[in-house]
C-alpha cells in the first residue's frame, strides 16, 4: 500500500549532491512530488525536504540508498502525522476581481490570504498553508481569471523531539568510542 512520506535529508553543502540524490529516485521510477532545499539549524548543514508517495518498503530502501552518498549525514522519512508542514503559494488574478470587491475580499479573508500587490492589470495574493488549503484558494480565485500561479515545495519539521544536533552528538560520541577501541 502506498502512502505519502516526507523525507528529511541532512547533507554537507556540496555541488552536484542534489543531482546525485534525485538520480536515486529516477532509477527507481519514483516521482518527486515536492522538493525544497535550505540551510538547517546547524551551521554548514543543509536540508532537503522531499515528498513522495511510495510503499513502506520502497521508502526504507530509498533512505538507505540516499544515506550511502558520502556527503549525506542522515536521512529520515516521516508520515504526515509525524510532521508539521506548510507550503507557500502566490496567485496572480485579473484586476477585474475588484469589480466584485465584496466577494473577492471575502474569499481572501476567509482563506487567511494576503494581498501583496494591486496594479491596474492584476492582483497578487499570498497564501501559506497545507496542500489542501492552497488548492482550495486556487479554486476560489479561478473564477476571477487566474493569470499565474506558483507554489513552493513542502517545508516540514518533525514533531518528535530528537533534533539534528542530538543526532550529530550521538554520531560524534560513537566515532570517539570507535577510535578509542581502535587505538587500544
Amino acid at each position: 500500500m502506498e502512502n505519502t512520506y516526507t523525507l528529511s535529508i541532512f547533507t554537507e553543502d556540496k555541488i552536484g549532491l542534489l543531482n546525485r540524490v534525485t538520480i536515486i529516485f529516477t532509477r527507481r521510477h519514483i516521482n518527486i512530488e515536492s522538493i525544497t532545499a535550505s540551510e538547517s539549524e546547524v551551521k554548514g548543514i543543509y536540508r532537503y525536504t522531499i515528498v513522495v508517495t511510495v510503499s513502506q518498503e520502497q521508502v526504507e530502501k530509498l533512505v538507505g540508498q540516499i544515506e550511502k552518498q558520502v556527503e549525506v549525514l542522515k536521512a529520515f522519512y516521516h508520515i504526515n502525522n509525524d510532521i508539521l508542514s506548510r507550503e507557500m503559494a502566490l496567485y496572480k488574478v485579473s484586476a477585474d476581481a475588484l469589480k466584485e470587491n465584496e466577494l473577492f475580499t471575502r474569499i481572501v479573508n476567509e482563506n487567511h490570504a494576503k494581498i501583496l500587490s494591486i496594479s491596474p492589470e492584476f492582483i497578487v495574493i499570498e497564501k501559506t498553508g497545507d496542500e489542501r488549503e492552497i488548492k482550495h484558494l486556487f479554486n476560489d480565485l479561478e473564477k476571477f481569471g487566474m493569470l499565474e500561479f506558483v507554489r513552493s515545495g513542502r517545508v516540514a519539521i518533525t514533531k518528535p523531539m530528537k533534533t539534528l544536533n542530538t543526532f550529530l552528538k550521538e554520531v560524534e560520541n560513537n566515532s570517539k568510542t570507535t577510535v578509542k577501541h581502535f587505538n587500544k
